[in-house]
């Protein structure tokens, strides 16, 4: 490691890897950027890097150390992996990294959604990896952008605050050791339950998809997807999703953050309700919908967020009917069996357990 900065892989070419490979070379360290498929990144292997736009107007450019589809040839001396794809990729991108990893290396998925590291790591120990790695979540992505073009991307802004935790938490001082020589803004949480409870892309991207379904077809996108799409009636489905979670997380004996005070905490937001807060989140204001129904706010969040909470909930007692009729909404609208496709506590290797060992078992005890 040259002058205390770490070489970086970032998994993953879409909105925010283009952005956190562009940033993080900007910041001066050494980058790498993989993504499977090589069209995606043939332009920014062309051009040696990525442009990024900032909130303020200012752009720079991002040169990068390594442009590849070649998962074994981007991982080979790597200190940090940032993972930052749809969670429904998590257990393929374990897999394919099992044989490769190297001791050492600390691996962080942005962001985990629910249950990531959990399942990050059983599948790659069920595909005989024998390194010994750090895997760590966090609790949402550090930044806010998106992708501009083939080769580049805007920061609209990076978080004030972001929870981050290792599986086990005695790994987490290693991560954030890690990660907050790229982002300071990472703090630690208790452990990867908390990470996974306190999972806002849960709450507010289906229930806004579901609940402006006509809109988005009628208009494909042509509204402000937060300001616009959260009304004070849908603000309150948002609310009932959120208290849903927060009880789940309470039968672990986990303490998460409402959707209110996590806006407050990341986004310096105002506003006495969840309607208002939104309403005054700057960052917001200007983020158009999305295009289409078919789109990762469903098929990533719903299985992947909404379906390990639900399953959790009902191995330790607790009802979610709201979020159970998201959840089969979506089923409908995408004529797919989430409950069956997504998260669910034997898939995360945690079916059967009791809160105790639950607790044992994320805090490495």
């Amino acid at each position: 490691m040259d002058a205390g900065k770490p070489k970086i892989l970032v998994i993953g070419a879409g909105h925010g890897g283009k952005a956190m490979a562009a940033d993080l070379a900007i910041k001066g360290f050494p980058v790498r950027l993989y993504n499977r498929t090589y069209s995606r990144i043939e332009m920014i292997a062309l051009r040696g890097g990525i442009d990024l736009e900032f909130e303020d107007g200012r752009s720079a450019f991002g040169p990068l150390e390594m442009v590849t589809s070649d998962l074994g040839m981007a991982l080979e001396g790597v200190n940090l992996v940032m993972v930052v794809v749809p969670a429904s990729a998590h257990a393929d991108i374990a897999a394919q990294c099992a044989p490769l990893l190297e001791d050492g290396q600390v691996i962080i998925l942005n962001p985990g959604r629910t249950g990531g590291a959990l399942e990050f790591r059983r599948v790659l120990r069920e595909n005989g990896c024998r390194a010994s790695v750090v895997v760590a979540e966090a609790q949402t992505f550090v930044l806010s952008s998106r992708s501009t073009g083939p080769a580049e991307a805007r920061l609209f802004r990076s978080k004030i605050t972001v929870p981050l935790a290792a599986l086990p938490s005695t790994d987490t001082p290693r991560a954030l050791e890690m990660a907050r020589l790229a982002y300071p803004q990472f703090i630690p949480a208790r452990n990867v339950l908390e990470t996974s409870l306190d999972n806002m892309g849960a709450v507010m991207h289906p229930s806004l998809m579901i609940l402006n379904a006509g809109r988005i077809e009628a208009t494909r996108g042509e509204f402000q997807f937060y300001i616009d799409g959260a009304t004070p009636g849908v603000a309150t489905v948002l609310e009932q999703v959120d208290a849903e979670r927060v009880a789940v997380a309470r039968a672990l004996q986990v303490r998460t953050r409402s959707a209110l005070e996590w806006l407050r905490a990341a986004y310096a937001s105002v506003g006495d309700d969840l309607f208002h807060a939104i309403q005054g989140t700057p960052t917001y204001r200007g983020v158009a919908a999305p295009r289409s129904l078919m789109h990762r706010y469903l098929f990533e969040d719903v299985p992947m967020s909404l379906v390990p909470i639900a399953t959790i909930g009902a191995q330790y007692g607790v009802e979610t009917p709201t979020i159970r009729a998201v959840i089969q909404l979506a089923c409908v609208l995408h004529r797919k069996d989430y409950f069956a496709l997504g998260r669910t506590p034997a898939r995360l290797g945690i079916g059967g357990m009791s809160v105790e060992q639950l607790t044992r078992y994320v805090e490495g005890r």
